[in-house]
């Protein structure tokens, strides 16, 4: 049993699986390593200078892995409804979670298939969104969505801020008090 399912490794994905693992939960990200930003060329992310979209997903990862969250190639299929949570089922296996980060960039058959409320997007050449609150809550509770498929501008920068609040939101409602992640420099 995983505390989070991330469905997604793009920046949004990564960056809320960065977080969930770094905050002790057991996280497991699923990529189909579909992600638009493999083709992108990146020179508006605060802190990078340039880098290359795959690059950028690499570190992301990376960091993600750092701190203990799992990563899986496969393409998620179904999301459903337990008595401890969900089960997420790919074309390779199934996994149980507690809670679920929907980060699916463009991409909104599965929000549909599993029967989240979506509506229109708002962005240019994005044609759904999955309707979410502040807090990223969408109306099945326990799954959540971020990033792009949840709203937001596709910029790199913004989804990954997206994903790392979303995954906040997570950590503070398993832990019943507001999460806060600052670390302090080292001497």
């Amino acid at each position: 049993m995983f505390d989070v399912v991330v469905i997604g490794a793009g920046p949004t994905g990564a960056s809320a699986a960065l977080f969930t693992a770094k905050a002790g939960k057991k996280t497991l990200v699923i990529d189909n390593d579909k992600s638009v930003t493999k083709r992108a060329w990146i020179e508006n992310h605060y802190g990078v200078l340039e880098i290359s979209g795959p690059d950028l997903i690499e570190n992301g990862k990376k960091q993600a892995s750092k701190f203990g969250a799992e990563m899986v190639k496969a393409t998620v299929a179904n999301v459903s409804k337990t008595d401890n949570g969900f089960k997420v089922e790919t074309d390779q296996s199934e996994y149980e979670a507690k809670h679920v980060i929907i980060a699916t960039g463009m991409m909104a058959d599965l929000a549909e298939k599993i029967g989240l409320t979506t509506k229109p997007g708002t962005e240019p050449r994005i044609k759904t969104i999955i309707d979410v609150d502040a807090a990223g809550k969408t109306n099945i509770e326990g799954i959540w969505a971020a990033g792009t498929i949840a709203g937001v501008s596709m910029h790199t920068i913004i989804t990954a801020g997206d994903g790392a609040k979303v995954a906040i939101n997570v950590i503070s409602e398993m832990n019943g008090e507001r999460y806060v992640d600052h670390d302090i420099l080292k001497a």
